[in-house]
């Protein structure tokens, strides 16, 4: 069977009915990554950036991000957001931002996740800018890559436990079975 577009009816765009669908627990989690130069990795890590701390931006950046994307992306449902995790990965020419999102809705939050990662490397693009310029106001070395959907999930409830400062067990357990009380 032929995929259809959901979105697309006789030419004409619209927002898909999720009415009939059940509340169930949703995850996403999404990644992308910011090119830099090493000189700029440096600022970021000892705090130097003339703007302020640019990760704490970012992460603020992201949560924002992803309350907003159904006014920014057209189709997207409002959902109730029920959690949001900003992690960043610091390599030694990119920093890598991984955001993940939660809710108990009726559709996915893969487009709040991705959302939320374009927010927080276009906000450490704009926290850096004045030293990944080069001397004619141009970014030849820096680019946004990469910014895919990780995974997603449904139906499941997934829990990160910190049983240490070190490390973390991911425990995931089926809530789609409703207790009777």
């Amino acid at each position: 069977m032929e995929k259809q577009f959901t979105h697309i009816d006789e030419d004409r765009v619209h927002m898909v009915d999720v009415s009939e669908k059940d509340d169930v627990p949703r995850l996403a989690r999404a990644r992308g990554e910011i090119v830099l130069s090493e000189e700029t990795i440096r600022k970021i890590k000892a705090g130097n950036v003339e703007k302020g701390n640019v990760l704490a931006t970012a992460r603020v950046a992201a949560v924002l991000a992803v309350k907003k994307t159904p006014e920014i992306i057209p189709m997207c449902h409002l959902i109730p957001i029920t959690g949001v995790d900003v992690d960043f990965e610091i390599g030694n020419w990119t920093i890598a931002a991984v955001v993940e999102v939660r809710t108990v809705g009726k559709t996915g939050v893969e487009m709040e996740a991705l959302t939320g990662v374009s927010a927080a490397l276009l906000t450490i693009w704009d926290m850096v800018k004045s030293v990944e310029k080069d001397e004619s106001g141009n970014y030849p070395n820096t680019s946004i890559r990469n910014i895919r959907v990780l995974e997603k999930h449904k139906g499941k409830h997934f829990v990160t436990i910190h049983p240490t400062e070190n490390e973390s067990i991911d425990v995931d357990f089926d809530v789609t079975d409703k207790p009777d009380y």
